[in-house]
């Protein structure tokens, strides 16, 4: 007794002077600031929460063996286990208690050589196991998974989950190991709702960090990351030291929580506590300014580290790829590249996705062998992420052959060659190889219905699109979201059903968004109908009137029709309102080197030799039949040729002209857009295709176009 009184004693005094250094640094003042904020924004308090009244958490455990018990920690119980033995367990346990309640193929022959079953220590006896994919995709919320260890002699130790102390398992598809379990002669996970476990603790008798940890980042997975923050204070008046996991937990949930001023004033609390230089907190510090948008405070956190680790590069790799900014994520990488440092998955994962937003295929290659060559194409998502990349790319036979050549294949690798097909125009494809995936038994999501929806709009398959539509929800249990309902919109409108589009987003059980007005506005361009237009603009500056784009092609809508006094009131408008048109962009790839050009531009070191190439091209083009659509240009006082000198220098034939005099002939084009491909652009690059002998694919802020021989791969539908 005298030794337990002793050590509570000095356990009180730890705490008493933590919360005197708190005083002191200020850090609580801060810390309730934050947490009142949070609560102000949630109007649901969190500090100072009712108990209720439940019966103690029982420490004791049920063990069925007759051996003594043995003392042994977590790290030498799971080198001890037989890793496939746990997670063929905890499929028949599933199976029992009816918690797979969708049929489910898996074989326990998956698990030999432990693909996919992975381990991983966290700091002293807290430990967090990684259930397989095949399990976690099938397990409902309400799912309770009993797990049992098994020692090499055949021992089996089993817990009943009601009879733990702390069941720490936060948030859906997060499990964590009980940390109370010093002998580690049992593991539990649960899967419960967040809202459950609102007051669970301050009912621990003694909560630790440890605890708290657990929680914070159980609650950043969730819906309701804010909670993180709000119960951070009761921590710190608890007397309790932040540890190297706790401030990770706390950015994540800033950064899901999209709380740009709270997650500044956690990095403030990190900078008093002196722990700015715990290399733990360094990724979640970048990611959580780059979620935030942003990136310049996260490239200097990133620029004032000496030694910046694999996982921190990566933070501000993924950060650059996630904000728009292919090239310095690429040049990161190079630069990773140049140090000791071995990349990871994760960081190729960024990579090609920086290849995808340039549509740099060639540099995109060289980092596929680099894939090969470093044992990487054995990893599931990065298979994945190459046939997303070779796809925007406009290399579809690539991301094919990635996708047939890949052992194993789950929802998210059949949605991207799904999607892959989609935007490509193989309307056809994409619909069979659904076919292909549900005689798989893989389950679609709704990435796969996307794909899809997309696929059917872009085909012209409206009957076809609207029973996917149904089916996500009636046989699949789907709820759709924004983007469905976007493409829904996409595939009523270009089939020129433009009251089924407009009613079906005025009956959406959500509040529209602009882009789902945005789409129908574009459809009303493409059929001409003036009073639709009008209408759909009027929806749209009501959530907001900021976009240039809305106005461009409601004034272009009006002067094809030619209602000029339309055209100058909403020019007028535009400019009264300080709104600016996107430049139309194009880029393309030689070299290893992306070139970017810009409608009319004269800023690039060949344009005075592109415009010359170009003049000459069109003469030629003229001569087998292509007549520029000057319809296009929506000025009244301009002459024809004037009309036809400014179709001539759109960014996409200076960057297809770029290309035919700086690649050998033969040599297949391919064009990046930043917006629609104009109609003129598109007729010209169909006699351009014709007279080289070239195939040319040009993506757009849509779709692909594959141009050859004098036909496009929409059908000109598009």
């Amino acid at each position: 007794m005298a030794q337990g009184y002793s050590y509570e004693e000095a356990r009180k005094q730890r705490l008493e002077d933590n919360k005197r250094r708190f005083q002191e640094l200020g850090v609580l003042k801060m810390a309730n600031s934050l947490s009142n904020v949070i609560r102000k924004k949630n109007k649901t308090p969190v500090k100072n929460q009712v108990k209720t009244k439940t019966t103690p958490m029982n420490p004791d455990f049920v063990r069925h063996s007759s051996r003594p018990r043995k003392q042994v920690t977590y790290t030498e119980r799971l080198k001890n286990c037989k890793t496939s033995s746990i997670a063929t367990r905890v499929v028949t346990y599933a199976k029992r208690s009816d918690a797979l309640n969708r049929a489910m193929s898996f074989q326990s022959g998956l698990l030999s050589g432990n693909p996919s079953f992975v381990k991983s220590m966290l700091p002293s006896h807290v430990g967090m196991l990684s259930v397989p994919l095949e399990i976690r995709n099938h397990l409902p919320r309400e799912t309770k998974v009993l797990i049992v260890l098994e020692d090499e002699d055949g021992s089996v130790y089993e817990t009943d989950y009601r009879g733990v102390y702390g069941h720490l398992t936060i948030g859906w598809k997060t499990f964590f190991m009980d940390h109370k379990l010093d002998n580690g002669d049992a593991l539990v996970i649960e899967i419960i709702e967040p809202t459950r476990l609102k007051n669970l603790f301050d009912q621990i008798p003694q909560p630790d960090i440890v605890i708290f940890n657990a929680m914070a980042r159980g609650y950043a997975l969730t819906k309701t990351p804010s909670r993180a923050l709000a119960l951070f204070a009761r921590v710190l008046e608890l007397g309790l030291s932040p540890d190297d996991y706790t401030f990770p937990s706390l950015l994540k949930a800033c950064a899901n929580f999209k709380a740009f001023e709270e997650g500044k004033q956690v990095h403030n609390l990190v900078i008093k506590l002196g722990l700015y230089d715990n290399k733990y907190i360094h990724p979640t510090l970048i990611n959580m300014y780059t979620e935030c948008g942003d990136i310049a405070s996260a490239s200097k956190v990133f620029d004032k580290l000496s030694n910046p680790c694999v996982v921190t590069y990566n933070s501000m790799i993924t950060g650059y790829s996630r904000c728009s900014q292919p090239n310095q994520a690429l040049a990161l990488f190079r630069k990773l590249q140049g140090s000791n440092i071995t990349p990871t998955d994760v960081t190729l994962l960024s990579v090609l996705s920086s290849c995808a937003l340039l549509g740099a295929l060639e540099l995109g290659k060289w980092i596929h062998e680099y894939i090969r060559n470093n044992g990487f194409d054995g990893f599931l998502k990065v298979n994945t992420a190459l046939i997303d990349m070779y796809a925007k790319c406009g290399s579809l036979e690539d991301a094919v052959l990635v996708f047939e050549n890949m052992r194993l294949k789950d929802t998210h690798a059949w949605s991207a060659m799904i999607i892959a097909y989609a935007v490509h125009g193989h309307g056809s494809k994409a619909v069979s190889l659904f076919e292909d995936m549900k005689r798989e038994r893989a389950r679609p999501d709704e990435i796969t219905f996307l794909g899809l929806l997309y696929a059917c709009s872009h085909t012209g398959m409206v009957v076809e699109g609207c029973e996917y539509f149904q089916s996500m929800t009636v046989r699949y249990g789907i709820v759709p979201g924004i983007k469905h309902f976007g493409c829904m919109v996409d595939l009523l409108g270009r089939a020129g059903r433009l009251e089924e589009a407009y009613k079906f987003i005025e009956e959406l059980p959500v509040k529209p968004t602009p882009i789902l007005w945005r789409t129908l506005l574009s459809a009303c361009s493409s059929h001409g109908n003036v009073e639709m237009g009008k209408q759909v603009i009027e929806r749209i500056f009501e959530l907001d009137d900021s976009h240039g784009g809305d106005y461009v092609i409601l004034s272009n809508l009006c002067a094809r029709s030619g209602k000029w006094e339309d055209v100058n009131y909403i020019r007028k408008l535009m400019k009264d309102r300080g709104v600016v048109k996107v430049p139309g962009c194009s880029s393309v790839e030689v070299d290893n080197v992306v070139h970017e050009f810009f409608s009319g531009d004269g800023t690039h070191s060949e344009s005075r030799g592109l415009h010359n190439v170009l003049d000459e091209l069109v003469k030629k083009l003229k001569l087998i039949g292509y007549v520029p659509d000057t319809s296009l240009v929506f000025h009244a006082d301009m002459r024809e040729e004037e009309k036809e000198a400014t179709l001539k220098y759109h960014s996409e034939k200076l960057a297809i002209a770029f290309a035919l005099i700086n690649t050998d002939p033969g040599t297949t084009i391919r064009v990046v857009k930043n917006l629609r491909v104009c109609g003129d652009c598109h007729s010209a690059a169909k006699f351009i295709s014709t007279i080289s002998n070239r195939q040319i694919i040009l993506r757009d802020i849509q779709r692909f176009h594959h141009f050859k021989d004098g036909a496009c791969s929409c059908g000109d539908y598009w």
